[in-house]
């Protein structure tokens, strides 16, 4: 799929139309690690870190909760693939 086609879709996708979708499960068919990690991971102990990180981009960068997410996931992704092994 090239770039433009990619860029379509993400241009047609609307919020409200897709908020019930259970996007866990959804994603866990390709990667099942999202269905299995539930029962092993101490999520609260991520929540609290995932959450002051939010806070943080909020109260220095006076982003919006919904932009503040959006800098912490592009900044996770490219954490990620720069150190991809």
């Amino acid at each position: 799929m090239n770039v433009k086609k990619i860029e379509k879709e993400i241009n047609k996708y609307d919020d409200k139309k897709y908020d019930n979708i259970n996007w866990t499960k959804v994603w866990s068919k390709k990667y099942p690690i999202l269905d299995k990690y539930q029962t092993e991971v101490d999520i609260d102990k991520y929540t609290t870190e995932i959450k002051r990180l939010l806070n943080s981009l909020e109260e220095d960068y006076n982003y919006n909760r919904l932009d503040a997410m959006l800098v912490l996931k592009d900044i996770l992704a490219k954490t990620y693939f720069n150190n991809k092994q």
